[in-house]
């Protein structure tokens, strides 16, 4: 019986990374479909000028609420930012984990695409090491959609970022408030293969972008090429 044994577990143990691997390459794909989601709704998605001017952009495909950590709410997500001081392409993502928080809306059991329009970097730098908590470290408001201009200029105005949900194909501004946000390092791991830093993908000289990662990329770059001056 015991010649068995160790085959199953050599098997399990070998099979761990390719495990983890599909699920961080499942969850950039993810994403980027849900930004490719997001912009075909014309008349009704992110604002472009919103866009056009954010530093960042965030995005939890599949938010979960309840059956994960103590029954509260958890996803996996990444985010990308625009290097050279917001002048040059989208960085390399960076993972994270989002643990906790209140909605503006009541989604039970099912799931919630999150995506977060991070227009200022005020705050964020405490996530990059540790954590950061959304509606306490930077403000958060609920995103306008649409294409008007004045609705751009107020939610710019008054939110440092701006969240957004896609559920059962309907797509709408929602708060989101107390939910921590954290590196999610064994992910980056995974995706660059080698232990890299949240700061170094997203603020510090380009790395090498995988090709799993280049399809988030290519649709962040593809929605909107290049920043505006605010």
């Amino acid at each position: 019986m015991k010649k068995f044994v160790f085959p199953i577990i050599f098997g399990l143990i070998s099979a761990s990374p390719l495990i983890a691997g599909n699920k961080v390459n499942d969850r950039v794909i993810s994403a980027a479909i849900v930004l490719k989601e997001i912009m075909k709704i014309s008349d009704k998605g992110i604002p472009q000028g919103l866009l056009d001017k954010s530093a960042c952009v965030a995005v939890i495909p599949g938010m979960k609420k309840g059956g994960f950590i103590f029954g509260g709410n958890y996803g996996r997500g990444l985010m990308s930012c625009r290097t050279n001081a917001g002048d040059g392409p989208w960085s390399a993502p960076s993972m994270f984990s989002m643990q906790g928080g209140s909605f503006g809306l009541q989604i039970g059991g099912q799931s919630v695409d999150l995506i977060f329009v991070i227009m200022k970097l005020s705050g964020l730098e405490s996530m990059l090491t540790s954590k950061f908590t959304l509606g306490g470290d930077a403000s958060v408001a609920a995103g306008p959609v649409g294409r008007a201009e004045s609705a751009e200029t107020d939610a710019f105005m008054t939110a440092e970022i701006l969240s957004y949900s896609l559920t059962r194909g309907l797509f709408a501004g929602m708060v989101v408030k107390g939910g921590v946000i954290r590196p999610d390092k064994d992910a980056n791991q995974v995706l660059y293969g080698k232990k890299i830093e949240a700061k170094e993908l997203l603020f510090q000289a380009p790395q090498e972008v995988p090709k799993d990662a280049k399809i988030f990329l290519d649709e962040l770059t593809r929605i909107s090429p290049k920043k505006v001056s605010q």
